[in-house]
């Protein structure tokens, strides 16, 4: 009756050791670091750049524990700060010396100290949040009007140009504002106006009005047009962001919307407010020119001669030299987007680019002029230019065209990203900023811990004065079930913060009340006069429904929690949710494995360690 077969605690033994694996990482502690990664969008850190930091270390006689190139970056973890401070300076001098404009970006960091072998079987800890780990907090504000006054610029040009192209006259067309105003002479061609805006440009409205003896049609944005462009706008924005705070080495940062026109950036373990401010602030522009193919601007390309007058001098991501023309054909402010594909006839990875009406006339009569020359693509960044992709001009272009080559699927869609979020959408201030020092991180993480470990002791203290043997059993079940969650957070990389760890201390709580149920429900079957083995079995078999419906209501305010929270809600409701789930696992599965395994085997069961079973008193009758 009271038994489990074979494969139940075969199944409960792998589980635990996969825990016990998964949760071990978060016991090592972390180890002073040294990061490198690239200031440049067009630079790759790769094995040729990890030589260079290993022979730094060697030749300045310093050891690291480990050194790694992951994620776009090279790791080196030491065992001590003053080591990493000079190795800092060791690479620091290697590749990026004094006075050199420098390519990388050389932070320091706190990694694991976990072994490699926990490593290897992608088995890591959970990252900490701002307020355990320190850091920086901003809040951004994003001008929303900017970003609609550049859309209904860009409208205003499409305009002019369709209606050349359509033959249709007008006494002149201006931006007023976030409106778009076109004068007329008669009637007949606002009309005709009005039908073309109407086709051609959905995200517009249109309110007609005589102006003395002219008529003025004045289109504007719709409102779910123009709540597009703001949602557009703090997504490339939010882009953008994340590729520039990768510089500084974050392991962990938070990018998150907060209401229409907000962004909360918080970046832990970062304590230099100057430096992440200088990252998230800084500019990225694109410029479009043509190649100079002279036989001078070969010399100056092998160094063999000077650089034409008109032209400079720039260099490809693979170090060969570009000489193109000082005039600018195009800016990023005329591309609207750019996404990555594949070519239909050589089925080669390539970008597609779009460009506004003003920039498409330009690229019609530029392209037409210098058919099968190249035009280079140029990233400026930080006033240094890097030569994106120079192809060559195979036919004549307009506002949309495409960029192929000996590019792979991912250098595509990377171009494609620098291309469409090289810099902000909408202008940003910061109006909040908050700096967390890792001393009041450490001072919460003990103030967390302490609070878990001395729920837990008073808990399983409490359960076995009231519950004897069985509240121990409930006690090493709410240690399987603590177990069980932190495994699981270390599994999702899920990062703790302060809410989550009042999380971890309330799903203990939580977790133990099933444990109450079930043994509640056994003293019931007791007084009711069943044997003990039949009081262990109807007592599990009967708590479970009650167990299943308050655990589903529960997770079902989780989940709400989940899905409208943010933030640090979130952070609660994701411990909150996880702790749920693995506490009907280790409450009811594990918890009657022990009891099992302690009871079921004695056939002549007399008695069980419960505490004190109190019988009801018997009930009498009073007549009448």
């Amino acid at each position: 009756m009271n038994r489990y077969p074979a494969w139940k605690y075969a199944l409960i033994v792998v589980l635990l050791l996969i825990a016990a694996l998964y949760t071990l990482p978060n016991f090592f502690g972390e180890a002073p670091a040294v990061q490198v990664s690239s200031s440049k969008s067009t630079l790759k850190i790769d094995a040729t750049t990890l030589a260079r930091v290993e022979q730094a270390l060697k030749d300045a006689g310093l050891a690291a524990d480990v050194v790694t190139l992951e994620a776009g970056s090279i790791k080196a973890r030491f065992g001590d700060t003053d080591t990493q401070l000079k190795a800092k300076d060791a690479v620091q001098k290697a590749l990026a010396p004094e006075g050199a404009d420098s390519a990388y970006v050389i932070a320091l960091n706190l990694l694991s100290r976990s072994p490699a072998w926990l490593t290897s079987l992608h088995a890591f800890p959970m990252y900490l949040g701002l307020d355990l780990r320190g850091g920086v907090h901003f809040m951004l504000q994003v001008d929303m009007q900017a970003a609609l006054t550049k859309r209904a610029e860009s409208l205003a040009g499409d305009i002019r140009l369709s209606m050349r192209e359509k033959n249709i006259r007008h006494g002149g067309i201006s931006r007023n504002g976030q409106t778009i105003e076109i004068r007329f002479r008669d009637s007949a061609t606002v009309a005709s106006a009005k039908a073309l805006i109407q086709d051609q440009f959905p995200d517009l409205q249109t309110v007609e009005a005589p102006d003395g003896t002219e008529y003025r049609l004045t289109a504007s944005i719709k409102p779910e047009a123009a709540r597009r462009v703001q949602d557009q706008a703090l997504k490339q924005n939010m882009v953008t962001l994340h590729n520039r705070i990768n510089e500084l080495g974050v392991a962990e940062p938070v990018i998150q919307q907060q209401g229409t026109d907000r962004i909360v950036v918080q970046l832990p373990g970062v304590q230099d407010t100057a430096k992440a401010k200088d990252i998230l602030g800084r500019t990225a522009t694109l410029e479009m020119r043509l190649v100079e193919d002279g036989a001078e601007a070969r010399a100056a390309e092998n160094n063999s001669g000077p650089v034409p007058f008109g032209a400079e001098r720039f260099l490809e991501r693979s170090g060969q030299a570009v000489i193109v023309k000082k005039q600018v054909i195009l800016t990023g402010e005329n591309l609207t987007d750019a996404q990555p594909g594949f070519d239909s006839q050589t089925q080669q990875p390539k970008v597609d680019l779009t460009v506004d009406a003003k920039g498409g006339r330009i690229m019609r009569d530029t392209s037409r002029e210098n058919i099968k020359k190249r035009m280079a693509i140029l990233l400026f960044e930080k006033g240094k230019g890097e030569v994106l992709t120079a192809p060559v001009i195979q036919s004549e272009l307009g506002n949309r065209f495409q960029i192929s080559g000996s590019m792979s699927v991912t250098e595509a869609s990377d171009l494609a990203l620098l291309l469409r979020a090289g810099s902000l959408a909408a202008p940003m201030e910061i109006i909040e900023e908050r700096t967390i020092g890792p001393t009041l991180g450490a001072e919460n993480i003990s103030k967390g811990f302490h609070s878990v470990s001395w729920g837990f002791l008073v808990i399983v203290a409490f359960m076995a004065a009231y519950y004897m043997l069985f509240g121990l059993f409930s006690g090493l079940a709410l240690a399987v079930n603590l177990l069980l969650l932190v495994a699981v957070l270390s599994m999702l990389q899920a990062t703790l913060t302060l809410p989550g760890m009042a999380a971890m201390a309330l799903a203990l709580g939580m977790a133990i009340d099933s444990n109450v149920l079930i043994n509640e429900r056994v003293r019931e079957e007791l007084r009711g006069g069943a044997s003990p083995q039949a009081a262990i079995h109807a007592g599990y078999e009967r708590a479970w429904a009650t167990i299943l419906d308050s655990n589903i209501t529960t997770l079902i305010a989780g989940l709400a929690l989940l899905a409208f929270g943010s933030g640090p809600v979130r952070g609660f409701a994701v411990v909150h949710c996880i702790g749920i789930l693995t506490s009907m696992f280790s409450a009811v599965f594990f918890s009657r494995g022990l009891v099992n395994l302690w009871y079921g085997r004695q056939k002549k069961l007399k008695s069980v360690s419960i505490g004190t079973v109190w019988r009801a008193p018997e009930s009498t009758a009073v007549a009448k």
